[in-house]
């Protein structure tokens, strides 16, 4: 799905629709709207509150009308181990929407998760694609 910075809030109604998990990775550069995409999601979810990216604190956690949501960044973790000392798999335990930037590092700690790749076509055209 190839899209323009304007269309973010179709598009994020299109992944929450289409995706086949609550946890959702996003594969994409740095740059290509990863957090920008999500937050359109959370408000598409119900989410009032300020959405900010978990940079430095490396989740957030926002609460809508019907959904928890996780929004982690794991830019900044090396190992396995801090995915533990930070409690990720509680997280993933929960019915809540995990959505995660960066995700590689927890791949091997997931059995059910819908990947989305983002690409930079130009410096306003994204395309976003489901990867099974």
């Amino acid at each position: 799905m190839i899209y323009k910075i304007e269309e973010i809030n179709r598009v994020a109604r299109e992944v929450i629709k289409r995706s086949k998990s609550k946890v959702i990775l996003f594969d994409a550069p740095m740059g290509a709207g990863k957090t920008t995409l999500i937050k359109s999601m959370c408000r598409e979810l119900g989410i009032k509150e300020e959405i900010t990216s978990p940079t430095f604190s490396i989740v957030n956690q926002h609460y809508g009308k019907e959904n928890k949501i996780y929004h982690f960044d794991l830019y900044r973790i090396e190992n396995t181990d801090q995915l533990f000392d930070i409690g990720f798999e509680d997280y993933l335990e929960n019915d809540a929407f995990c959505l995660i930037e960066w995700p590689e590092i927890s791949i091997s700690l997931l059995s059910d998760y819908q990947k989305i790749k983002i690409e930079i076509l130009d410096p306003e055209t994204r395309e976003l694609k489901f990867i099974d």
